[in-house]
Formats: structure tokens, sequence, C-alpha cells
């Protein structure tokens, strides 16, 4: 799935994509209408007009919802449910961005995220 930043945003908001540190955007199309899952089909990859497309992080059977997770893209989610309620057995009850997952996600997920989380990460000594 292809990204297209439709605009620019003012503030945060439900559907959202943080682009960088302090920037969020509005996606055209489908983008913006793809769930969260704790276990996605799904990954990030920024393209040269700075919107996020979707690359298959596994096999995608046919029915199957495309998902992703919101940590790939946003370094902390402030409007989510409480608790997630995307059902997978691998769940993490709360989503809270990147700064909330644990290192051996972030290893899984290698790859397949926003790349200018890398550069928050070094920024935040919790996460080291």
């Amino acid at each position: 799935m292809i990204g297209v930043i439709e605009k620019t945003l003012s503030a945060n908001h439900s559907h959202a994509s943080q682009v960088s540190a302090s920037l969020h955007v509005q996606h055209a199309g489908l983008i913006s209408k793809v769930n969260h899952s704790c276990n996605p089909s799904c990954g990030i990859s920024v393209n040269e007009s700075g919107a996020h497309d979707f690359i298959a992080f596994r096999t995608i059977e046919q029915g199957e919802e495309i998902t992703f997770d919101y940590a790939m893209r946003n370094y902390s989610i402030d409007y989510f449910p409480d608790p997630c309620l995307c059902g997978e057995a691998t769940c993490r009850v709360h989503v809270d961005g990147w700064k909330g997952l644990s290192i051996n996600k972030r290893l899984e997920y290698k790859g397949f995220i926003a790349p200018y989380l890398l550069q928050m990460k070094d920024k935040d000594s919790s996460t080291s």
C-alpha cells in the first residue's frame, strides 16, 4: 500500500501519522483506515515523499485484514483505546508507541519502522 500525504496537521489526532519527531500528517486514501495489531501483517517504509508505505511484514492470507503496529510509526500514542482491542494472543494490552516497546519487539520490527524512531530512541535514555 503506497502512502501519499494529504495534508500537514497542526496537532496530533487519532488518524494522524507521525513522520518526524515533531510533525504529524494525514495520509490520503485507505492508509488512515488500517487498524493496529500487536501481531501485525505489515510494517512501515518511508517513501520519497516522506509518506508511509505499508510493506508485508509476514504472509497475509486471503481475506485477512491488513494491519500494522502503531508503534512502527509513532513514538508515543495519545489517541488509542485502553486497553488495546486487537484481540491477538500476543497483545501488549497497552499501546504506548515505540517508546514503550520491548527490546525484543524492536528487534522483531527491524527494517519495518519509521527511521526517525531510531533517532528518538537515542535521545531517550529510558529506552536504551
